[in-house]
Order: C-alpha cells, then sequence, then structure tokens
C-alpha cells in the first residue's frame, strides 16, 4: 500500500507541478523554458502510474483522479495561497474515501 500512496503522490504532483509551469508560461508570460520543464514533467507524469501495480488501466487512472482532487486543493492552499474551505475539504475527503473503496475493496 505505501508504494501505491507515493506513486499516488509522485503522479500528482508531476501532473500539477507541469501543469502549473505551462500555465505560468502561456498564462503568466513566463520564458519557454518554464513551459518546456512543464511538459517534460508531464510526460514523467504519463509514466509514473504505469509503474502501479494494479491491473486495471482504468481502475488506477480513476482512484487517482480522487488523489489528483486531494492534491490540488493542497496545491491550491500551499503554492497559490488560496486557503481551502470546510466544503473544499469534504469533497476532497469524499474523493478519498472513493478511491480507497475502488483500489482495496476485496473482490472474487
Amino acid at each position: 500500500m505505501a508504494k501505491a500512496i507515493v506513486l499516488f503522490l509522485a503522479a500528482g504532483l508531476a501532473e500539477i507541478g507541469g501543469g502549473y509551469l505551462v500555465w505560468l508560461w502561456l498564462r503568466e508570460s513566463k520564458p519557454l523554458w518554464v513551459g518546456v520543464l512543464g511538459g517534460m514533467i508531464l510526460v514523467l507524469y504519463g509514466i509514473i502510474p504505469t509503474l502501479q501495480s494494479f491491473p486495471n488501466f482504468g481502475r488506477v487512472y480513476a482512484a487517482y483522479g480522487g488523489a489528483f482532487i486531494l492534491l490540488a486543493v493542497i496545491w491550491g492552499w500551499l503554492v497559490d495561497r488560496k486557503t481551502p474551505d470546510l466544503y473544499d475539504w469534504i469533497g476532497a475527503l469524499i474523493c478519498m474515501i472513493g478511491v480507497s473503496v475502488m483500489l482495496w475493496a476485496p473482490r472474487s
């Protein structure tokens, strides 16, 4: 389980971080190299989830979506300085419950 969590965190940070750098380049007129670096990090994001041990692509990506929501709320709080409200946290918690059910529910 620890490996799965680390990979979800790494993929989430790569997607959010890479996307953020592209955002800075295109929306805030940062230098081209910032956008190129963001693109390279986004390629890494595409690779990281393949290291998961779960055999089902759709399930991994669906569960990752829930983890991404939590990471995006935290990113907005720490990087963009936008304090999440109660409903942001409740929504992220609901998503993480869904992730847990999808990945670790007993199946026959």
